[in-house]
């Protein structure tokens, strides 16, 4: 199967590519900022668009005005912090699967395969059922993102033989290292009363509901760390498209970039479970998506699979605090009921196209 895909995901060249690339970019940019507004008027309190503007130009220092001490309140202290820590998730769950994806060669492969979310979700759980509070409300985020980077480096040294990691040894070690801390949680179940059953279960569906400026700040430098660093490897993620043999001989040393990249992924989506729980396939349906509208080359790829994942998680967002209000709806069941059907009519299209996956 990796060979087949491989030979489908040659980077395209061309003006005709570079101006379509250059096109889907600017669309996710400008539907983001749209999306970012809607988000941050559109609730139980809700803020006219003018308002928000010269709220913004106000704090700016470029003219606008304050707004009411309610409807500031609202914007700066629960809607903003909210669209930001969206975008941040988002942005970094999208990134690392494009990263996962061209680092494994396979268009189906997500951060989830080696066992970062997993990984957080002991930690997370772990600090609720035995009630720790070494870090006070910080204390389930800062376990959540030790845990989660953890699980990651374990299944990399687990999978690693004679100085080399194979891709197929590294997704079975993850699956199993997957299965292992789903057995742990629910050890941890077992165990726990039912305030401790109803935190857990409430933490592994996902949501920002809690987000301040706090979490923003603490999600931020793995954010920016990641996604300014993640361009940097987009030429040899393209040769490693052509196999790992033709990669090495054109200069790349894939096992050293696959650490690295590794690693990146690894800060990236520990820290966007450790503050807002397990949000699935985004990471997995957003760069496919966009790889399907505008080929496989990874220097488009990555920055517009950072737009278009925080573009889905605002709108998924957005959605799940607003359909069934005054209830919210958890953010990673929205993306689930989203995203399950994609992956289904995925695997069907590649299994179509390719005549199987053997």
């Amino acid at each position: 199967m990796t060979t087949a895909v491989r030979k489908k995901t040659v980077p395209l060249t061309g003006p005709r590519n570079r101006n379509r690339t250059t096109l889907v970019i600017a669309a996710l940019a400008v539907a983001l900022v749209v999306c970012a507004l809607l988000a941050a008027g559109i609730g139980a309190y809700r803020i006219p668009l003018g308002d928000i503007l010269a709220s913004f130009a106000h704090r700016l220092g470029l003219g606008g005005h304050p707004l009411d001490r309610v409807p500031e309140s609202v914007l700066w202290n629960v809607r903003l912090p909210r669209v930001v820590l969206a975008l941040l998730v988002g942005g970094s769950l999208g990134c690392a699967g494009a990263l996962m994806q061209g680092v494994f060669g396979n268009p189906l492969a997500e951060p989830a395969v080696i066992g970062v979310s997993s990984g957080g979700a002991v930690g997370a759980v772990a600090c609720i059922v035995l009630g720790l509070d070494a870090f006070g409300n910080w204390t389930i985020t800062a376990f959540a993102f030790a845990t989660g980077l953890l699980t990651v480096f374990a299944v990399y040294a687990m999978s690693r033989s004679g100085g080399r990691t194979e891709v197929v040894t590294l997704i079975l070690t993850g699956v199993a290292v997957n299965a292992f801390c789903g057995a742990l949680i629910g050890l941890f179940l077992f165990t726990a009363d039912t305030a401790a059953i109803n935190q857990v279960t409430f933490w592994q569906l996902g949501s920002l509901s809690q987000a301040t400026w706090g979490k923003v700040l603490a999600v931020l430098p793995f954010a920016l760390v990641g996604l300014a660093l993640a361009p940097r490897y987009a030429r040899p993620l393209d040769l490693l498209a052509l196999g790992e043999r033709p990669a090495r001989h054109l200069g790349v040393d894939v096992e050293r970039m696959r650490l690295v990249l590794i690693t990146l992924v690894a800060l990236l989506t520990a820290a966007a479970v450790a503050v807002s729980g397990i949000i699935s396939f985004v990471g997995l349906v957003v760069p496919h998506l966009l790889r399907m509208i505008a080929g496989p080359g990874h220097r488009f790829l990555l920055p517009a699979s950072a737009l278009g994942g925080a573009l889905v998680l605002v709108a998924a967002d957005l959605a799940a605090r607003t359909l069934a209000e005054p209830a919210e709806l958890p953010l990673g069941v929205l993306t689930a009921l989203i995203g399950s059907p994609f992956f289904f009519w995925l695997l069907r299209r590649t299994r179509t196209k390719q005549g199987g996956w053997a």
